[in-house]
């Protein structure tokens, strides 16, 4: 499968908040478990949420429970990440990419290429 793209990153000051896009346009986004990963510099690159795709299962990294929300919206062929009282340790490049398993204890391994991915900068 052809990778996802990302969109909606940007700088934001702390306590605010971004909407990230995950689309495809060769294949069903709705049909596929998908992850969000962020990478911030210096550091190896971590799993932040995903959407499963039968039952719509969600799991977050603890870091981002209660700020972060993953959600779907099929008309669109798109999973959203609404990003909300962002601080400076959310500053990453997030990608997307359909994985092999998600559940409410874990993010599986993705199995698609990585994209370029979409900048998140919170900075005051």
């Amino acid at each position: 499968q052809v990778q996802p793209v990302e969109s909606g990153g940007g700088l934001v000051q702390p306590g605010g908040s971004l909407r990230l896009s995950c689309s495809a346009s060769t294949w069903s986004m709705a049909r596929n478990n998908i992850g969000w990963f962020r990478q911030a510099p210096g550091k190896e690159r971590e799993g932040v949420s995903c959407i499963g795709r039968n039952i719509d299962s969600t799991y977050y990294v603890e870091s981002v429970k209660g700020r972060f929300t993953i959600s779907r919206d099929n008309t669109k062929n798109t999973v959203i990440l609404q990003m909300n009282n962002l601080v400076p340790e959310d500053t990453a490049v997030y990608y997307c990419a359909a994985v092999n398993y998600c559940s409410v204890a874990k993010l599986g391994a993705p199995f698609t290429a990585w994209g370029q991915g979409t900048q998140v900068t919170v900075s005051s």
